[in-house]
This record gives C-alpha cells, sequence and structure tokens, in this order.
C-alpha cells in the first residue's frame, strides 16, 4: 500500500532537504513529485532556515566536536522538533 505525504523542502547542494520531520527509514526509496512555489524559493522568514547573517556568525563559531556532541545528548525529543521550538521562541 502507497502512502502519499505532500511536505515542503528546500533545494541545497543538490539536495532536496525537508522542513519537517518525515516518516522515512534510512535509504528507503520514494518518489519526489516536485512543484516549484510562485516565489521559486523558500521564504527566509521560515523557521528552519538560518538567515544570511546567522550562517555568517556561524561560521566563526569556534566550538569543539564534543561540545556539539554534548549538545546533541541533552536533546530528548527529536532534532528538529527542538530547533523549530527554539526558532519560534525568537
Amino acid at each position: 500500500m502507497a502512502m502519499e505525504k505532500t511536505l515542503q523542502a528546500v533545494y541545497e547542494g543538490g539536495v532536496l532537504r525537508p522542513l519537517e520531520p518525515v516518516p522515512l527509514e534510512d535509504q528507503q526509496k520514494v518518489t519526489v513529485t516536485v512543484t516549484i512555489s510562485e516565489e521559486g524559493n523558500a521564504s527566509p522568514d521560515h523557521p528552519l532556515l538560518a538567515s544570511p547573517d546567522e550562517w555568517a556568525a556561524a561560521a566563526t563559531d569556534d566550538i569543539s566536536l564534543d561540545e556539539v556532541r554534548h549538545a546533541l545528548s541533552t536533546i530528548r525529543s527529536s532534532l528538529s522538533e527542538t530547533i523549530i521550538e527554539e526558532r519560534r521562541d525568537r
């Protein structure tokens, strides 16, 4: 039985990245139908997209792999849910 789900994604570096969690397993094959929005690009105000200033600031962050591992280990829900909550709180 086929399942169908419509979701938004952003195209980056040759890869479509969903803007919400998807119920798929790693390496699961799917059929993708692409509909380009009238704007042609994802909204810069989307809660999951970093602004150019955020990307520039992150490029100069001095953070170790251990700090990243520790921060990730404190996440109790899915990573995407945590990011969405953080961006909503801004």
